[in-house]
């Protein structure tokens, strides 16, 4: 009996070439990360409802649950959810394995996650992010707060990833600046404030004074996130406003410290953007949106933070700091709006021809001899004419197709139609070839 096929909206399937160019996206990340000294781990799909929830003002309602088909109707079963970042797991595998991480601990993580939200344009509902973080007990020096973009930095200056710009912030300037104005609904006007960009100046400062600040209140507010500088030139900037409090004297003393580290280790690619406020709760220093020169209103693609007290168990607490790449976001836009690609659909580098099914025993051992030396070879599914087995190769990119016969070996390369006699012992394949190129129509 058939069945209809029903698309889904929010989950990306890639092509066998796009596959294979996410693929490298997520290699090279996982390559700067291990460079710069961050350790993998993975973790459970789910986690209980009542760790998801509670974690900002949209967060409980994005939460997938999860549940057996045949569960009794009154059975007391955990409630679990999927997990819709990888933060939040990692707080709990942290407190759980504690006794055996030596800290301070830097970990990557490059896993799928889920949101229950509506599909749009760079939202999806089933994604995949790649998380760094850093986490220590008792205290975390707040030169981790540098590092991490600048990790970030690395992994995109290796990828065909547009001008990019990693805005910086840091929520002790927005906290203290508002307890210096007099404002006690911190939370709330943080998170009025980060709607900056999706709704105007004029509704926030609206909706500001709806929630109980004065005029000026809100007026000084809009200033502060006016900010906008390559430097640590903010903090005059943000003296000159006239507002006080130890607080807000802290976050300026270690955002200057991330942004002048940046103008020495990476010129013009983080910029102080005290509008950013992160809409997440257990964020309590340092915030981090990174944004596609141009193309600001696809919103952040990398994004991340400084977090207190997210992982704590009633004894100790270990503060962390971490930074998350879009990666689905991201190709959301450079693969599925762009035509970002690879060169072949395959890993496949050369096609053994088969003269015909006698000899496809010889073409099989000419074909483990080559992948002996590790390159990707397929022996041709048919011993059809030369002609067809070639057509076979070039419609799947796969570059040399490899003849043999009573004057020995030879191999062709189809894209320049050039051949020439090989030793299968001894022929390497040329470096440039040894995996797919990424390629993009749009550069033709």
């Amino acid at each position: 009996m058939a069945t209809k096929v029903t698309p889904l909206s929010g989950y990306l399937e890639w092509l066998p070439a796009q596959r294979i160019a996410e693929q490298r996206f997520v290699d090279t990340l996982r390559e700067v990360f291990e460079l710069h000294g961050f350790a993998s781990v993975q973790t459970r799909a789910v986690e209980t409802i009542d760790r998801l929830g509670g974690q900002g003002e949209d967060a409980d309602k994005e939460i997938y649950a999860v549940s057996r088909l045949a569960a009794p109707t009154d059975a007391r079963e955990a409630r679990l959810g999927l997990h819709f970042d990888l933060t939040v797991p990692f707080s709990r595998y942290v407190l759980e394995n504690a006794g055996h991480l030596t800290f301070p601990f830097r970990r990557y993580q490059i896993q799928s996650c889920w949101r229950g939200e509506r599909p749009q344009r760079g939202r999806y509902r089933e994604f995949t992010q790649a998380d760094i973080d850093i986490i220590d007990t008792g205290e975390l020096p707040s030169h981790y707060e540098v590092e991490l973009p600048l990790v970030i930095a690395d992994a995109f200056s290796r990828l065909p990833v547009p001008p990019f710009i990693i805005q910086v912030n840091n929520r002790k300037i927005c906290e203290g600046f508002y307890r210096g104005l007099g404002i006690e609904d911190v939370v709330g006007t943080l998170r009025t404030v980060d709607k900056l960009d999706k709704i105007g100046p004029e509704k926030v400062a609206s909706t500001l004074v709806e929630r109980g600040l004065t005029q000026d209140q809100a007026k000084q507010c809009l200033a502060l996130a006016a900010i906008s500088t390559p430097d640590s030139s903010f903090v005059e900037q943000v003296r000159a406003l006239g507002v006080e409090h130890e607080i807000l004297d802290e976050g300026l003393a270690e955002l200057a410290a991330v942004m002048d580290a940046a103008v020495e280790h990476a010129p013009g690619v983080l910029s102080a953007e005290l509008k950013i406020a992160r809409g997440l709760d257990y964020y309590t220093g340092t915030v981090y949106e990174t944004v596609l020169v141009g193309q600001e209103s696809y919103g952040s693609i990398c994004s991340g933070g400084r977090y207190d007290a997210l992982a704590s168990d009633g004894k100790r607490t270990f503060p962390g700091v971490g930074i998350s790449v879009g990666v689905s976001r991201l190709l959301g836009l450079l693969i599925g709006e762009q035509g970002l690609t690879a060169s072949r659909e395959t890993p496949t580098a050369v096609l053994v021809a088969v003269n015909d099914e006698e000899s496809r025993s010889e073409s099989m051992r000419i074909a483990a001899s080559l992948r002996s030396r590790g390159i990707p070879t397929l022996v041709s599914p048919k011993a059809a004419r030369f002609g067809k087995q070639i057509q076979f190769a070039d419609r799947r990119g796969i570059p040399y197709v490899w003849f043999t016969g009573a004057d020995g070996d030879q191999v062709k390369d189809i894209r320049s139609g050039e051949q020439e006699t090989v030793d299968r012992e001894t022929w390497e394949l040329p470096e440039a070839d040894r995996v797919p190129a990424l390629t993009n129509p749009q550069d033709d």
